[in-house]
């Protein structure tokens, strides 16, 4: 277990230590994040592992083939694997939920679709149906100060690039790259930025969006004679 549990907000780095147990609610989830050691999953029921490659190369071993990442890519998969590094990034296993195979990036400098207080998002891997995980590219401009807020549930990431604040009723955290965080759901927080942007990789457990068996595009895109 990582972090002080009586604080909201955990932020931590590298040299602490390698993985986060989370039991919340209707969720359990193993947050993981290496320095260069490797790692190994054999799931013994269904399981998805969402990761990020924050610098360095990391290959990605399953029985089927060999996939190798730069810095700045991204990956989710729900197999047996082992994954080697020259450096650093960090991956979530949550139980129960079997997403697709899926080998993205490297992210962009801003996101695609506006969020709070003049911040930008990107949705790097969408939820294969309504209500399924989902991985986020999060931009926070300079000069930003966002509005206090929560979400239903918790969110783990990692600090990207850039520099600025947290902010808990608590607690202020200064962030740079290569902090991995976990909020916990419910909390009060606030991202603030001054003279450099922030960029934030962020994996939510779940998702109020996505294709259902009545509502996606294949069906809505067949016209019946």
């Amino acid at each position: 277990m990582i972090g002080n549990q009586n604080t909201i907000t955990h932020l931590f780095d590298f040299a602490t230590s390698n993985s986060l147990e989370i039991e919340e609610s209707n969720f359990s989830a193993t947050l993981h994040y290496w320095q260069s050691e490797p790692l190994s999953f054999n799931p013994l029921i269904a399981t998805t592992y969402t990761g990020f490659v924050l610098n360095g190369n990391a290959t990605i071993r399953t029985s089927r083939s060999n996939f190798t990442l730069e810095a700045g890519m991204y990956f989710s998969l729900a197999e047996a694997f082992e994954l080697s590094t020259d450096g650093t990034g960090f991956l979530v296993a949550q139980n129960e939920v079997k997403n697709l195979f899926q080998i993205g990036g490297p992210i962009e400098e801003k996101g695609r679709l506006q969020y709070i207080d003049g911040c930008t998002d990107t949705l790097l891997i969408s939820p294969v149906i309504l209500g399924n995980p989902c991985l986020n590219l999060l931009h926070i401009p300079p000069q930003v100060f966002q509005s206090q807020h929560t979400h239903p549930s918790f969110r783990v990431g990692i600090i990207v690039s850039g520099k600025g604040a947290c902010i808990t009723p608590e607690e202020t955290f200064e962030l740079h790259p290569g902090q991995v965080f976990y909020i916990p759901k419910d909390s009060i927080h606030s991202f603030k930025t001054t003279d450099q942007a922030l960029r934030v990789i962020a994996y939510h457990p779940d998702s109020d969006f996505g294709p259902t068996h009545e509502d996606h595009p294949m069906i809505n895109r067949t016209i019946l004679s």
